[in-house]
């Protein structure tokens, strides 16, 4: 398939012609994926991007290994990948507990990368993701999960649903008291955090 028309491919299309031997449509389906996985995880992971790097070099080896045997149509190639991310993290928090490693500290995150605003909105903008990361942190493991794929990554309910394989009705609930627990986590914060009288 030529380049240009590559690009306009589907996920499911990219799969079946990298199982095929096409490198350029690895590269193309990469370039799509792992920016979302590798951000989707990173909040999952209380912002350690060398370990979300790791866990989405994982799940894009278990996608290219699934590859020969995927059947178009029985889930969408993002949904089943987020799935994985979604588990591979639950692993290793699981495994941190176990080694009572508790959680990282939230300034080893990347700072927002967009120099447009000045230094002080910078400034309350970092604090902000810090005081959001360490909210979402104090969530329960599923909670977090469909906050962040939800209000984070725009994810539908119905998508949510097959990645956490819960129903639509579990997953607006999670969000919803998610969302109630982050706002009470935050609520003595609104002053400092720049959102007084909002």
């Amino acid at each position: 398939m030529p380049r240009d028309r590559q690009a306009e491919a589907s996920d499911d299309d990219l799969l079946a012609l990298y199982a095929q031997g096409d490198r350029a449509a690895a590269r193309l389906l990469t370039d799509r994926l792992v920016p979302r996985v590798l951000s989707y995880a990173s909040r999952l992971l209380g912002g350690d991007r060398a370990e979300a790097e790791d866990v989405a070099q994982e799940a894009m080896l278990r996608l290219w290994r699934a590859a020969p045997g995927w059947r178009s149509g029985e889930a969408k190639v993002s949904t089943w990948l987020y799935r994985v991310v979604t588990n591979l993290v639950t692993d290793r928090l699981r495994a941190r507990g176990r080694r009572g490693g508790g959680h990282l500290p939230l300034d080893a995150g990347p700072e927002p990368e967009d120099a447009a605003p000045g230094a002080l909105a910078q400034m309350i903008d970092g604090q902000r993701m810090d005081a959001l990361g360490r909210a979402l942190a104090g969530l329960p493991d599923r909670q977090r999960e469909a906050v962040v794929l939800r209000h984070l990554e725009g994810l539908g309910n119905p998508e949510i649903a097959a990645i956490l394989g819960v129903g639509i009705e579990a997953v607006e609930s999670l969000t919803a008291r998610g969302k109630r627990a982050l706002a009470a986590a935050l609520q003595d914060q609104r002053d400092a955090l720049g959102y007084e009288g909002r």
